[in-house]
């Protein structure tokens, strides 16, 4: 089995290879039509062509006997730091269970991180048991849900994240300095979910002994507003999380 980045030549063993992981992993939640549906979208020649020469794009395809079967799809994007979005990784399930998962997953990060990702974040939709636990038993974390659209209909889509280090360990609390000039340290295994991405606690110190507040996991940003009802939101981006206390007001 070999790795390589794909090219245009491999549209139609994507195409069979998402197909057939697609009605294995999803055929109990999504019909048929659906799943045509999607790959028609997602994989033909030109929407194929246009990720490929995306500057940020990383798409690996594994191949055997001269065929595709499994490929990770993933990007670099820029936020407030630069994060790899594995958007798929689909393997044949003719040919699960040899570790081509497992080998797609380190490739896509080895490119991901060479082009400046700080930190990873993969997504599966929680119809997907086996694809969440994959993602944990790889070492990410999950951080929150999301609601995606496919085919016109949504679901629930679970996001997992990993902080790695230049030496492959993870980075679970991170030094940053907030927008007034204070040192602060990110707790990245301390989320909250919330409607876009998770907020993140901050502390005082790398030991966390002294509670700061939050930063916010989609801009960024520490302008992090927590009212009386433990209802947290970004004033930059919006993000919030809903209130977990009753108002006797009420």
């Amino acid at each position: 089995m070999d790795l390589r980045d794909a090219t245009t030549e491999d549209v139609d063993d994507i195409r069979e290879t998402a197909r057939a992981s697609l009605s294995a992993s999803y055929g109990h939640a999504l019909s048929a039509d659906l799943i045509d549906d999607a790959v028609e979208s997602w994989y033909d020649a030109e929407a194929l062509a246009d990720s490929l020469t995306d500057e940020g794009a990383v798409f690996v395809v594994a191949v055997e006997d001269g065929g595709v079967v499994g490929f990770a799809q993933s990007q670099l994007v820029k936020r407030r730091e630069p994060v790899g979005e594995l958007d798929w990784l689909h393997v044949h399930p003719d040919h699960r269970g040899k570790g081509i998962g497992d080998d797609l997953l380190r490739r896509a990060e080895t490119e991901l991180l060479e082009l400046g990702a700080e930190r990873l974040e993969g997504r599966v939709l929680a119809a997907n048991e086996a694809g969440g636990e994959f993602y944990e038993g790889e070492g990410f974390s999950e951080i929150g849900e999301r609601t995606v659209e496919i085919g016109g209909e949504e679901f629930l889509e679970r996001v997992f994240a990993r902080f790695p280090s230049g030496d492959g360990e993870q980075v679970l609390t991170e030094a940053r300095v907030a927008d007034d000039g204070e040192q602060v340290y990110v707790a990245y295994d301390e989320a909250d979910r919330a409607s876009i991405a998770p907020f993140y606690a901050t502390y005082a110190d790398r030991e966390r002994t002294e509670r700061m507040g939050y930063v916010c996991g989609n801009c960024g940003g520490f302008a992090v507003n927590v009212d009386t009802m433990d209802r947290v939101q970004c004033s930059e981006c919006g993000n919030q999380r809903k209130a977990s206390r009753w108002d006797a007001g009420w």
